[in-house]
C-alpha cells in the first residue's frame, strides 16, 4: 500500500470526535500553505499585473461596491 492509501484507511478509521479534531487540524495546516504560498507569490511578483489592472478599473470607475 502506499502512503496516501494508509493516511486514507486510517482517516476511516477514526472516531467521530477524532475526525472533528483531524478536520479542524488540516483546514489550518492547509491555510498555512496558501497563506505562505500566496505570500511567495507576491514577493516574486507574481500578482503585479493584477493588482495594477484592479487599480486601474478603481480610477476609470468600472469597479462596483460590493
Amino acid at each position: 500500500m502506499n502512503t496516501l492509501q494508509d493516511i486514507e484507511q486510517a482517516i476511516k478509521q477514526l472516531s467521530p470526535e477524532e475526525l472533528a479534531a483531524f478536520r479542524t487540524w488540516f483546514a489550518e495546516f492547509d491555510a498555512e500553505i496558501w497563506d505562505k504560498q500566496f505570500e511567495a507569490d507576491v514577493a516574486a511578483g507574481k500578482l503585479d499585473a493584477l493588482a495594477e489592472k484592479a487599480l486601474k478599473h478603481l480610477l476609470e470607475g468600472s469597479c462596483t461596491d460590493l
